[in-house]
């Protein structure tokens, strides 16, 4: 289901590219689908294991950017908000983890947005950019996107610190 994740985000990034918002939408879509089916049914069969984890938010990444590279060079957006969502999206995935791994916290998911909402803000600005053609609202999505991940990298940072001090 990994693989699958990140042949349907590569496949969404090719389409976005080619400006094909529609069928990148879709392809977002199964992507998605597929990135919550891995770990679903990692547990429902009991076949969970560390690597998988580790897997699993490593392809995670890569799916953000091809995702968001297609976007940026789709001609659609400026690239400089692809960027600024790409930059938003990994550095509050990386406060996650370096809260979870050096911090030893048992969670950091804490935040405004998770990944699936992020998704939903980039396929709703597609739609509407389709729908809509050169009225900014894809760059919006995006705007949307950076900002809110921005948002919800401090919220982890101020939570892992509170978490931290009690630990004392």
């Amino acid at each position: 289901m990994t693989g699958l994740s990140i042949l349907f985000a590569l496949g969404a990034g090719l389409l976005f590219w080619d400006g094909q918002l529609l069928w990148g939408v879709f392809w977002v879509l199964l992507a998605s689908v597929a990135d919550m089916l891995d770990g679903a049914t990692a547990r429902a069969a009991r076949m969970e294991t560390l690597f998988g984890g580790i897997l699993d938010h490593v392809s995670d990444r890569y799916g953000e950017y091809f995702i968001l590279a297609g976007i940026a060079l789709s001609g659609r957006v400026h690239p400089a908000w692809a960027m600024f969502a790409l930059f938003g999206m990994l550095i509050a995935s990386y406060t996650r983890a370096a809260a979870e791994s050096i911090g030893r916290l048992p969670t950091c998911a804490v935040g405004i947005v998770g990944r699936l909402e992020k998704f939903a803000l980039i396929m709703l600005g597609a739609v509407l950019e389709y729908s809509f053609p050169k009225r900014g609202f894809f760059d919006y999505a995006l705007i949307a996107v950076g900002a809110s991940s921005i948002i919800t990298s401090l919220q982890r940072l101020v939570f892992a610190w509170k978490e931290l001090r009690k630990k004392k």
